[in-house]
């Protein structure tokens, strides 16, 4: 085992106390990424993990440590860009002072014959069990994926353009609307692409701990005047939302705080569970995580869009074996109202065109 100096920090005080060392790797990647929810994702925690960590320095030192937009990301204030300032600059000296100081203690570590993981880039709308399949180490799954989250029709928008290979999206199941599946087919052509089915998850309103408002659906929502947080255009979950609008008669600008967006399900959970709004639409499991109630209306199916000809290359081949595999399997089942039926199977478009 190879032993290394490294550095850390305190809080000088009454009490002398160690900063945590996620911190300052979460202000460093917010500084690198401009969002929390990426910042978090690098960083292999959760966004509540994140929220609340920032919090509670921010409470301790008594001063902001980011600016948090919603709808426009996150950077770091000037106290937050300070201390990755000072920390980079101290590792650096760190570095050239104890260089050579590194030793190791007991056996080497076994040789590992395994093959190198193969590295894959996936532009996706945003999902909890995807997420995590991309924090696992590349070991275990043989990939070493790349994943940036976008809404539904950004991400087909890049596949069709031949600028990634991989997209994810999600339809309802249900609905017998084929209108609703008009904006992802304009993306997809039947001879060139296949759907890799992933999970099946429930959506719903998001609501403070125990539904004091007693909402049941959108029109609950608009008749109360409780403030709404959005996501942002583009998203698969904005085309749900519009349309359960309009299935409901209900003009958005019925509902207070309509143009507020968020870009993930776990930043709208944050956002009604601070206080910042009154109702949400999102993930079941993105509600139970920050102890939301949920009001359940919509199941949806989540899909991967691929090339037909890369159905047998090295990269798809092993995202469908780690799809079927048991460490996916376990994750699923951690996430409250996620299912995981024929996932890692392909198909054609009917697969789409038969969940309306």
């Amino acid at each position: 085992m190879r032993v290394i100096p490294a550095l850390t920090w305190t809080l000088a005080g009454a009490h002398t106390e160690p900063l945590d060392g996620r911190l300052l790797a979460l202000l460093d990647a917010i500084a690198a990424a401009g969002s929390l929810a990426a910042a978090v994702a690098h960083c292999g925690i959760s966004y509540r993990a994140g929220w609340g960590l920032l919090r509670d320095y921010e409470r301790k030192l008594g001063a902001s440590l980011v600016h948090l937009e919603p709808g426009r990301g996150a950077s770091l204030a000037p106290p937050g860009a300070l201390l990755v300032e000072r920390h980079r600059a101290a590792s650096e000296r760190l570095a050239r002072t104890l260089t050579g100081l590194a030793f190791d203690i007991g056996p080497r570590p076994a040789r590992n014959d395994r093959p190198s993981p193969v590295a894959l880039r996936i532009v996706a709308s945003h999902d909890l069990a995807l997420a995590a399949l991309a924090d696992a180490p590349p070991a275990a799954t043989g990939l070493a994926l790349e994943l940036s989250f976008m809404g539904s029709l950004t991400a087909l928008g890049e596949f069709a353009a031949a600028r990634v290979g991989v997209a994810g999206f999600h339809v309802p199941i249900g609905r017998r609307d084929a209108a609703l599946l008009a904006p992802f087919l304009r993306w997809l052509r039947p001879r060139r692409d296949r759907l890799i089915r992933v999970v099946d998850r429930d959506q719903g309103l998001m609501l403070a701990p125990g539904n004091p408002a007693q909402v049941k659906h959108f029109k609950d929502v608009a008749a109360k005047g409780l403030r709404f947080v959005n996501r942002q255009r583009g998203s698969g979950t904005r085309l749900l939302i519009e349309q359960m609008l309009a299935d409901a008669n209900i003009e958005p600008a019925a509902l207070a705080g309509y143009a507020r967006e968020e870009f993930t399900h776990p930043a709208v959970a944050a956002t009604v569970a601070s206080g910042g709004a009154d109702a949400g639409f999102g993930l079941r499991a993105a509600a139970a995580e920050y102890r939301l109630a949920f009001v359940p209306l919509v199941r949806e199916r989540y899909f991967l869009a691929v090339r037909a000809r890369d159905i047998e290359t090295p990269a798809i081949a092993r995202l469908i074996d780690a799809l079927r595999g048991p460490a996916f399997g376990a994750i699923v089942r951690r996430l409250p109202g996620y299912r995981s039926t024929a996932t890692g199977s392909v198909a054609g478009l009917d697969a789409l065109r038969a969940c309306s």
